[in-house]
């Protein structure tokens, strides 16, 4: 991933792993000032454009560490680590936001529309993953470089849609924070939320600038 300062956080939050957690540290909004070009909002946060600048640098070469050599392998790693965790965590996160919805919905932070959104997010990522599954990953395993444009084309389009509904959750527990004297439901609910939005990031990352790349531009 290339890195510039007219770049906006939203979209720096949302593709690049470990970005969402630099901003939240230094107090950079990435849903309500997404739009921000990440110079701008380095300024209006008080801190230095290129510092910020370095220290998401650090996180691009880190990124793709963890992505097998080989296609068959990154397939397989994507398919057990982050399809099959998204499913297991979405089960569980859903009715946990809903009972922290009824149980606190009067507390001025919680996050009301929660668990709604995360059966929407369940709901895309059903369809996007079982069609990978299916039809995607099957063709990159035979190397069908022909039919995996339109198809590449679409499921980055879906990933854009994926950052939209991460930014809305950023939005609807306001980073994560916890409200002084949460319950533990309510604390299980964020650490899960997080992790999973943490893994959605780097999941996307994984297909959008390691595994697509390597039929688009040629390189398998």
């Amino acid at each position: 991933m290339e890195l510039n300062a007219s770049q906006t956080v939203g979209k720096i939050a949302t593709s690049l792993p470990g970005a969402a957690a630099i901003f939240r540290r230094n107090g950079i909004s990435f849903c309500c000032g997404g739009t921000d070009s990440l110079e701008v909002a380095a300024e209006a946060a008080g801190l230095s454009p290129e510092a910020l600048m370095g220290e998401l640098r650090g996180l691009v070469d880190a990124a793709s560490t963890e992505a097998p050599d080989e296609t068959v392998d990154l397939i397989n790693h994507i398919r057990t680590r982050y399809h099959d965790t998204h499913r297991a965590e979405l089960i569980s996160l859903i009715p946990l936001a809903a009972k922290v919805e009824r149980v606190h919905g009067a507390h001025p932070d919680a996050p009301i529309g929660l668990a709604n959104l995360l059966e929407r997010i369940q709901g895309d990522l059903h369809s996007h993953m079982h069609r990978e599954e299916l039809m995607l990953f099957p063709l990159m395993e035979r190397c069908d470089h022909q039919v995996l444009t339109t198809t590449i084309e679409q499921m980055r389009h879906e990933h854009d849609v994926e950052a939209e509904h991460l930014a809305e959750l950023e939005h609807l527990t306001g980073g994560f924070h916890l409200p002084e004297g949460a319950c533990n439901s309510w604390r299980a609910l964020y650490t899960g939320a997080k992790k999973f939005a943490d893994d959605l990031v780097q999941h996307m990352h994984l297909e959008n600038e390691v595994l697509f790349p390597r039929f688009t531009g040629g390189n398998v």
